[in-house]
């Protein structure tokens, strides 16, 4: 037994009280769901997981509208991924809202209504898998399926605080999804973290030789190392977003204490490839996936979407191959860039509209929407975006890490590596994000971790000392309550030392912690001169790192600078004392 659920079909009015547009629209998000979850009764992987399926994607027991009523259809068997996610003990609630068959990267193209971002509804969630990520963020379920052909997989990640895993072509099967573009198109997975969309993908992934377009891949085994080179556009547009430019800056930064090189990439050949999705005769495969259905139901399909795939009719035979094979050509002039570069950083969107835009200007502002995702499935890339920042609006910033096909455990591990060094909590919950998991199938290098309180932060004059060796930044954080934090006389450079002192007499002290391959680790510690050397910190959280101690004797006359809570508060203290000195004489 269902029911389905069918929103009102309205336009958010402005809100000063964004939980209760929340709560209006809250609805728009799903299109049918079970009375009761469904499951398999068999235990597994993901035994009390659930899930919801976008609802292109079929699920016996519920209808597949592909967000158009008319070609609602009740399908005879689950698609082959819900089939393996429910055997793998997982619990499928529903089925979710999305851009009409597939065909948009906003989520208000829907006759059920625009999905609402989840962190400000306000704002669009992204699609064409709007639904699937708008219940991720809100907590209604552990994970959803969504589908990519074009970036639908990722850009309402970005524009929803979730993780979204787009996964090598092939990888899992799309037999049972209605297909946009089927030679490209993937079933994609949004969750809340990195590691609950890696458990999604080892249970969902497997060749499927009903599937025409499944196949056998290998993976690779190697992660990246402590230190890596990450490609980033030569020219980003954003579209006049300067929050949203501001926030990738942020990102590359980010990944340059990761222990990341940023390498300029020719960009454009990747900017054609993407044009030729909906630009040229590629589109005719948009037409072909619904043909029989949109011949005699034309009038039954919405604006945009309905010119789209119209559009699809006008193509000849001969202008398919001129575009394929101008597509197989730019393809080649952008793998040179994987010479120079282990994965490729860009924006998941290069900006965020809110639905009152997207619906005032749909194909102009939909196609921004898709300018650094379009290129990926066609030039048969992995991709995966996670959460990034909040920009300086309150809106959610995601980047998307791209790589070879067969990448895709390298990119679930550097993407879990960054996303749980932004410090973000989970999606629009407020909950903090767990602890990593390590990714299955990957051989990692031992690491070892070290808190550094001193001249070795990031900026500071030994950071080197670190990046050289292949440190990479995991975050900041706090000691516990129970240090004292002194300036060492005649240090060069300048140097703290760091005391820990009974209950009650300390405070807690600011610090980074770095992990660096334990290979190096014995050459770093060398380094480390007295009365330095390095002991077990205790941590604000309870947790506790190696990291650096001084002697006690070295501290008398010491000046006690604990009051500045940190090494990086003290020397800005006599950087802005020297100016005021200055400015006074």
């Amino acid at each position: 037994m269902v029911h389905s659920v069918i929103p009102d079909v309205q336009k958010p009015a402005a809100s000063n009280d964004a939980s209760a547009d929340l709560h209006r629209f809250a609805q728009q998000a799903w299109i049918s769901r079970f009375d009761k979850p469904l499951v398999s009764g068999a235990k597994g992987p993901l035994a009390g997981l659930q899930f919801a399926a976008k609802d292109n994607i079929d699920a016996l027991g519920l209808p597949t509208t592909a967000a158009c009523p008319a070609f609602s259809y009740q399908p005879a068997a689950h698609s082959a991924v819900v089939q393996k996610l429910l055997d793998a003990g997982a619990a499928l609630v529903g089925k979710t809202n999305l851009d009409q068959f597939a065909c948009g990267l906003n989520g208000t193209r829907s006759p059920y209504g625009a999905v609402p971002n989840a962190i400000n509804p306000l704002y669009v969630s992204g699609g064409s898998s709007s639904g699937s990520a708008y219940v991720v963020a809100t907590g209604q379920v552990e994970f959803a399926l969504g589908t990519d052909t074009a970036g639908s997989g990722r850009v309402p990640a970005g524009l929803n605080n979730i993780v979204g895993l787009k996964p090598s072509r092939g990888l899992i099967s799309t037999r049972g999804a209605v297909p946009a573009a089927q030679s490209v198109d993937c079933i994609s997975i949004f969750a809340r973290t990195v590691a609950t969309a890696v458990k999604v993908l080892e249970a969902a992934m497997g060749h499927d030789p009903l599937d025409a377009y499944s196949r056998k891949l290998t993976m690779t085994s190697k992660a990246f190392g402590a230190s890596f080179r990450f490609g980033v556009p030569s020219a980003v547009t954003f579209m006049g977003d300067a929050a949203a430019q501001d926030a990738f800056d942020l990102a590359i930064k980010k990944l340059e204490a990761m222990g990341g090189k940023a390498v300029r990439i020719n960009f454009a050949p990747l900017a054609e490839a993407a044009a030729l999705l909906y630009e040229s005769a590629l589109v005719a495969e948009r037409y072909t996936a619904i043909k029989s259905f949109f011949d005699a139901h034309e009038a039954e399909v919405i604006e945009p979407v309905r010119s789209i795939i119209a559009a699809g009719r006008n193509y000849s035979a001969a202008d398919l191959y001129e575009a394929q094979t101008k597509l197989k050509s730019l393809g080649q002039q952008a793998n040179a860039m994987w010479q120079d570069i282990d994965v490729l950083l860009v924006p998941t969107a290069p900006t965020h509209y809110t639905i009152a835009q997207m619906q005032a200007d749909p194909v102009a502002l939909n196609r921004n929407l898709g300018a650094y995702t379009n290129f990926v499935n066609l030039l048969d890339y992995a991709a995966l975006s996670v959460p990034s920042s909040m920009r300086a609006d309150g809106l959610p910033f995601g980047i998307t890490l791209i790589g070879p096909c067969g990448s895709d455990w390298q990119l679930a591990d550097l993407g879990q590596r960054y996303h749980h060094a932004t410090g973000l909590t989970l999606g629009a919950t407020g909950q903090p994000l767990p602890a990593p998991s390590n990714i299955h199938g990957l051989k990692t290098e031992a690491m070892v971790r070290v808190a550094v309180v001193g001249a070795h932060l990031s900026g500071m004059p030994l950071n080197i000392q670190l990046t050289e060796r292949g440190a990479s930044l995991v975050g900041e954080a706090k000691t516990s309550a129970d240090y004292r934090l002194y300036a060492l006389p005649g240090t060069t450079p300048p140097k703290p030392g760091m005391l820990r002192v009974a209950p009650g007499q300390g405070a807690s002290i600011a610090l980074e912690i770095w992990q660096m391959p334990a290979a190096h680790y014995g050459s770093f510690v060398a380094l480390i001169p007295a009365p330095l050397g390095i002991g077990m910190l205790a941590l604000e959280d309870g947790s506790s790192v190696q990291g650096f101690v001084c002697e006690p004797e070295a501290l008398k006359g010491a000046e006690d600078i604990t009051q500045h809570g940190g090494w990086r508060a003290f020397m800005a203290s006599l950087k802005n004392a020297k100016a005021a000195t200055t400015t006074t004489a």
